[in-house]
């Protein structure tokens, strides 16, 4: 039977609980943005242009919820887009794709090098990609440096 030290020790504290729970919401508002962002460069480089009809097709989602999040995305910047037309990234949108990309690609390399298979190592890292601190990704970074060496 564990002790009541060694129990209490395991837990976290509150304010580091509340600290992970609102980053974890943050990274979930982004984590949207982030993948639109990254499904329409990938689009509009394979077939010269994303459409509602892609995106969709491509995330999963109704076209109601493409053009919702759309709206957003273009509020905020990232995207430009008119009815029955295709979609464009800004600059911004652009940067942000770049840097989703190379993000993705490091998580993806960092857990092959644990030796993940490929195929579990690309779903996986759609996941942690959008929760990995830049601590955490320069970490992953070194380690993969290390051992291709």
């Amino acid at each position: 039977m564990k002790s009541a030290r060694s129990s209490r020790s395991s837990v976290r504290s509150s304010d580091l609980q509340a600290a992970s729970l609102q980053q974890t919401r943050r990274e979930h508002a982004s984590e949207v943005a982030e993948d639109y962002v990254e499904a329409i460069a990938d689009l509009a480089h394979e077939q010269g242009e994303a459409r509602v009809v892609d995106l969709a097709r491509r995330l999963g989602v109704t076209h109601v919820t493409v053009n919702r999040t759309l709206a957003r995305l273009q509020r905020d910047g990232f995207v430009t887009a008119k009815p029955y037309r295709a979609i464009f990234l800004t600059d911004a949108g652009r940067r942000l794709a770049s840097s989703c990309r190379l993000r993705h690609a490091a998580v993806v390399a960092f857990l092959r090098s644990l030796g993940v298979p490929d195929r579990t190592a690309e779903l996986d890292a759609e996941g942690i990609e959008h929760h990995v601190s830049p601590e955490t990704l320069a970490a992953f970074e070194r380690h993969v440096r290390r051992s291709a060496r």
